[in-house]
């Protein structure tokens, strides 16, 4: 039943705002900006880097475990599902809050998803249209972490 309300809730918030992810009434943002060159997810409850670098997989990986940034160190890749929760269909050109996430490149950012059928590739978000792929580990592509 609480799934069932949830849903509905979530449903009823995005048909209020046009799937915008704000809600016009009471005025609550998808994300909460920290201040300190991080986002919350309201929704999810993740807090995002905002800034972004570009390096292989594995690189990728490395950077956001030894990451310490906004006084955090358990910083690292977003899995595929995670990475997706931050896709805004309703933007053109970028589908990612650009206020939220400034600077953004319409392009590949990492996962930390191996892919199924071939452990030399990982699933990868484009966010010049909101799809996901699978990539070669060995390829350059952006890295956001999360924590």
């Amino acid at each position: 039943m609480r799934k069932i309300i949830f849903v509905i809730l979530i449903v009823f918030g995005f048909i209020a705002t046009g799937c915008s992810g704000k809600f016009k009434d009471n005025a609550i943002e998808k994300f909460k900006d920290n201040g300190d060159g991080t986002v919350t997810d309201v929704a999810t409850g993740l807090t995002w880097q905002q800034a972004d670098a570009k390096r292989a997989w594995e690189a990728a990986i490395t950077y956001c475990e030894g990451l310490n940034h906004a006084n955090h160190q358990d910083w690292r890749l977003p899995n595929i599902k995670e990475l997706q929760t931050i896709v805004d269909m309703t933007t053109s050109d970028l589908t990612i809050d650009p206020i939220s996430f400034p600077g953004t490149k319409a392009s590949l950012y990492w996962s930390a998803t191996t892919f199924e059928s071939n452990d030399l590739n990982a699933w990868v978000v484009d966010f010049s249209n909101g799809d996901d792929y699978s990539e070669f580990k060995s390829s350059t592509n952006y890295v956001r972490c999360v924590r």
